[in-house]
């Protein structure tokens, strides 16, 4: 396979996975203005060791989304397309009394949705994911050729099934199957491998990939747990050469009856040594204060700065585009 940042920056110009524009918006210019810096992963991830709480950041746009979109959950461009994933909730988790079998609630019913967006926003494709209780997405990547996309059962230390999906076909081939909830995937295609983080992001994972490109069912994972407690990683994309951007929330509340604050944030994790290396908060939110790196969150690069686009809502559901100088 051709390294990372030759195979993103054939399709669509993106050293990471990216939200495609409006057809007159800001955004559609994104794919010109950042193909001079995507064939150099470094300059993203420069700017990103480059931010700071103070670093201002600017609405350039806000998007309706003209469609349910449920509990979204991950963003990733391919071409001129963009993908989110989501889950729709059914029947909601109940908290057991008492631990049963190791869960601390049940399954729940939902369906795990892959949606295929064109560049307003509107729905162009869709797939269903998981089987019977395993239907919660998570964050998703794209490598260039494949989706990566986890999906898992809605409680945490359970079971998921990890896909990789064709975003032309919408083609889904489960690749592995974990046993524990696993909410983000990573492909890095420089050492062959796929990495995932479990509930909460309290554990690391890392899987050796075969020639099928299918998990090596022979090279057990290696498990590393997350040394820091900033982060619920929500949305991850690969960063050559072996690091990932994730992306998430933190809640914190005064009493157990107060409202919930959430803070955001971004951090740039070694994959190799399971630990972030850099940690940054996003003071944005929108005007019910829902923090705006809660659900999909897509960092690029642009030609003098960086452009955060989110979609922090669930249901009715807005995508905002900030950029910093």
């Amino acid at each position: 396979m051709a390294p990372r940042q030759d195979a993103r920056a054939a399709i669509g110009g993106f050293a990471m996975h990216r939200f495609a524009a409006p057809a007159a918006g800001i955004l559609l210019a994104a794919a010109v203005s950042t193909a001079a810096v995507a064939a150099d992963p470094d300059v993203l991830g420069q700017r990103i060791e480059g931010l700071s709480r103070s670093t201002p950041w600017r609405l350039v746009e806000t998007i309706p989304v003209p469609f349910d979109t449920y509990h979204p959950q991950g963003f990733a461009r391919a071409g001129d397309a963009i993908f989110a994933s989501s889950v729709e909730i059914t029947v909601p988790t109940k908290r057991y009394a008492q631990p049963k079998d190791g869960m601390d609630r049940d399954a729940g019913q939902g369906t795990g949705h892959l949606f295929k967006l064109d560049a307003r926003g509107r729905q162009i494709g869709h797939v269903t994911l998981g089987e019977g209780p395993i239907y919660h997405p998570g964050g998703i990547d794209f490598d260039g050729r494949w989706l990566w996309v986890p999906v898992a059962e809605y409680r945490p230390n359970s079971h998921s099934i990890l896909y990789r999906v064709d975003p032309q076909t919408l083609e889904a081939v489960a690749v592995g199957r974990v046993d524990d909830h696993i909410g983000g995937l990573v492909h890095d295609t420089d050492h062959n491998t796929l990495h995932g983080v479990s509930w909460g992001s309290r554990r690391f994972y890392t899987w050796r990939l075969d020639a099928e490109g299918k998990v090596d069912a022979s090279v057990p994972p290696v498990v590393t747990p997350n040394p820091e407690h900033y982060l619920d990683y929500q949305d991850c994309a690969y960063l050559p050469v072996g690091r990932a951007i994730c992306t998430g929330i933190t809640e914190f509340r005064r009493t157990p009856d107060a409202p919930v604050f959430g803070l955001g944030g971004i951090e740039i994790v070694d994959l190799a040594a399971g630990r972030p290396t850099f940690q940054v908060p996003v003071l944005l939110w929108t005007e019910d204060g829902t923090a705006m790196t809660r659900n999909p969150v897509l960092v690029e690069a642009t030609q003098d700065g960086l452009r955060l686009t989110a979609m922090p809502e669930d249901g009715t559901s807005r995508i905002f585009v900030y950029e910093t100088p």
